[in-house]
């Protein structure tokens, strides 16, 4: 199971992570602090390159492994406006997509078209028929994203987390 390392959602494309792009993954990261913090505990106010380098090369081995595929969110002049990935940690045959957005990018819909995207990338792949999205029940902008992408509450959870599923 591999997906494409490009993929075109409209206004954005996902690309897979490239080694060049840690400087610019760190800015992104950095401005983008207090809306990833509450949610994402590897958003610290020390994030560096390196930090984002170690991200990066965590993806490409990962990606080897057909464990994660973890993608660049660039818009058309090649910015850097977030990252999602599918993750392959629910087990056999459901992958977990997760996201981040740049705070200067978000409120436009790239991170609903960007999911779409993956989305329908996704449950072509063999033996996949279930994806899912777990976010934090404040996170209201990724439920935002979630329920917009098309994807309803379903089993699992917690009193912290909903997971949102969509079956192929």
């Amino acid at each position: 199971m591999e997906p494409p390392v490009t993929i075109d959602a409209g206004p954005v494309v996902l690309k897979r992570w490239e080694p060049q792009w840690a400087q610019q993954g760190a800015d992104a990261v950095r401005e983008s602090l207090p809306e990833l913090q509450p949610y994402l505990p590897w958003a610290t106010d020390d994030y560096s390159a390196e930090h984002m380098g170690s991200f990066i090369q965590m993806s490409v081995d990962n990606w080897a492994k057909g464990e994660q595929f973890n993608y660049a969110l660039l818009d058309r002049s090649d910015a850097l406006a977030g990252g999602i990935g599918l993750m392959t940690r629910m087990g056999p045959g459901t992958l977990e997509i997760g996201y981040w957005m740049r705070t200067s990018c978000a409120g436009r819909g790239w991170m609903t078209a960007a999911v779409r995207a993956l989305a329908d990338v996704a449950v072509t792949l063999p033996g996949i028929d279930r994806l899912t999205i777990r976010h934090h029940r404040a996170n209201l902008a990724s439920a935002a994203v979630a329920i917009k992408a098309g994807f309803a509450v379903g089993p699992g959870g917690d009193e912290n987390d909903v997971i949102r599923e969509r079956r192929a």
